[in-house]
């Protein structure tokens, strides 16, 4: 039995690039050691340049985590990344409350783009597991 492909090593890759912000680390769900990665750059950019060994793991470790589903991982990671503080992402999930507060709190007030970061993984993989099962 083949396990779903949820993320892509492309993409984590191109997170990669700013990954010593910790961007391809909140990608692949772990969002402690992106947290940590933001605020040393990416362990002073030693951690960083391991990371471009170890993102097939990653993807292989997101892959077997979180469940696939008509909801893309990419295209929230994608939407949260660069329209965060406008909640596009969250109307992509269908949550058009919270995208609409969103968008009128500049992503309530940064907090809440935060709080997506370390969640948004868990957010489509619940959202899959809703669709699938009607």
């Amino acid at each position: 039995m083949q396990q779903a492909d949820t993320h892509s090593k492309l993409f984590g890759y191109l997170l990669w690039i700013f990954g010593f912000l910790g961007s391809h680390r909140f990608y692949y769900g772990k969002p402690v050691t992106g947290t940590i990665w933001f605020f040393t750059l990416g362990l002073l950019f030693i951690g960083w340049i391991i990371d471009l060994f170890l993102i097939p793991a990653m993807d292989r470790e997101a892959d077997l985590r979180f469940r696939p589903g008509p909801t893309s991982y990419n295209i929230s990671w994608l939407l949260l990344t660069f329209l965060g503080v406008f909640g596009v992402h969250r109307m992509y999930m269908g949550k058009w409350i919270t995208g609409i507060l969103y968008l009128l709190t500049g992503g309530l007030f940064l907090i809440g783009v935060l709080y997506d970061f370390w969640t948004l993984n868990d957010q489509v993989s619940v959202k899959n597991a809703e669709e699938i099962a009607g």
